[in-house]
């Protein structure tokens, strides 16, 4: 996907990119890959696959959900920004956190927020299950997001303890989130949320499967959860 294919397919959803946006989004990419010269960041280098896998990709959550409203978002296991910076870019109204459990990656993401001068982005340097556990932070978020993360049913534990009631979770999925689906129905009801819709689509290009699962909080998390760091991986709510 060239810059002018990804401006367009956008435009066709309604985003409109100013020429600072496009420019933010070329600064993005020029120091996702001289940073992940120094670590591991990305296996996708080439540009266009960069533009097409990640940026795109990342910003199909809002031909889905609304994100033209203000909005407090939670973005876990961000890594190298995907897909909250993406949005950031496009919405730059909203208020965006992030909680990655590797140091490098956040000092990378502070940087970037830096270059592209991007207000209101906070990052943490955490475990999900313990980020979930801290009063100040549990339950205060509008919208959860998360992008390959892990399979539904530890997500689910991860994200929900940080979604507000009547919020939302968008969990970016690729393949098999059928089977996801109905193996973490139990982690959904047990954490308070109802799975409201999934949207199904073809990344274009390679056409690839992508999906976009939107949960809602209808009420508060029980306080065990989330479980200890690693529980919720090695014993899922299944």
């Amino acid at each position: 996907m060239n810059i002018e294919q990804f401006q367009h397919m956008l435009n066709e959803q309604g985003i409109k990119l100013s020429s600072q946006q496009l420019q933010q989004f070329e600064l993005y990419y020029e120091l996702l890959v001289e940073w992940n010269n120094k670590m591991n960041l990305t296996a996708i280098t080439d540009k266009q696959e960069v533009y097409l896998k990640h940026f795109f990709d990342s910003i199909t959550a809002a031909f889905h959900f609304d994100f033209t409203k203000n909005l407090s978002i939670c973005d876990v296991g961000a890594g190298a920004g995907f897909p909250s910076i993406p949005l950031k870019i496009c919405f730059p109204h909203l208020k965006i956190s992030i909680v990655d459990s590797l140091n490098k990656r956040i000092s990378f993401l502070q940087h970037l927020a830096n270059e592209l001068h991007l207000d209101d982005t906070f990052f943490y340097h955490d475990r999900a299950e313990t980020f979930g556990r801290k009063a100040e932070i549990r339950e205060s978020f509008d919208v959860v997001t998360a992008r390959a993360v892990a399979r539904m049913s530890v997500l689910c534990e991860l994200c929900l303890p940080l979604v507000k009631k009547e919020g939302v979770f968008l969990a970016l999925k690729a393949s098999s989130v059928t089977e996801e689906l109905t193996n973490g129905s139990k982690a959904i009801n047990t954490l308070g949320g109802k799975l409201i819709d999934v949207h199904h689509f073809l990344l274009p290009i390679e056409n690839s499967e992508r999906n976009i699962v939107i949960i809602q909080k209808e009420k508060s998390t029980p306080k065990k959860y989330p479980r200890k760091p690693g529980t919720p991986n090695k014993l899922p709510i299944e």
